[in-house]
């Protein structure tokens, strides 16, 4: 008879590996999220804007408005930031996984900052700004939901 036990051991380690690699990435991306906001061009821009902007529904006319305005800044933070959608020519479908775990911790923190921020509705609208596919949309919503039972 057979031992498969050496074989499943070896997965497991494997596993293991992967997982740890991926783990590694996002507590290096957690501490170093979002650091470009505090460097020129970035702080100017986001000092004169955040407030503006935590009082503006996302994806409206004024939103779309102060984003614009924001535009040096803007470039700049998506171009050194993976998390971004923007940071790829292809967009979201140039993203890695772990991008995909960053961003969307990042949108569920944003929607925390607008008084009016409701995340599943800023989802909704990304989903046709970034045009997510459902498959995407569904898996992105259930972790949200994620978030919203443990915390």
């Amino acid at each position: 008879m057979s031992d498969s036990t050496l074989d499943t051991v070896k997965h497991i380690r494997y596993v293991q590996y992967l997982m740890n690699l991926v783990i590694g990435e996002l507590l290096t991306r957690a501490r170093k999220h979002d650091e470009t906001k505090l460097e020129s061009p970035e702080k100017e821009i986001f000092d004169e804007y955040s407030p503006k902007l935590s009082g503006a529904t996302y994806g409206s006319d004024e939103y779309k408005q102060f984003l614009k305005e924001m535009k040096v800044a803007l470039d700049h933070h998506y171009a050194k930031n993976r998390h971004h959608p923007e940071c790829y020519e292809k967009g979201i479908d140039g993203m890695n996984l772990i991008d995909l775990v960053e961003m969307i911790c990042d949108w569920q923190a944003a929607a925390s900052r607008h008084a009016d921020g409701d995340v599943m509705e800023s989802l909704k609208k990304s989903v046709d700004r970034f045009k997510i596919s459902p498959q995407l949309a569904a898996i992105l919503e259930n972790t949200l939901f994620f978030f919203s039972t443990h915390g």
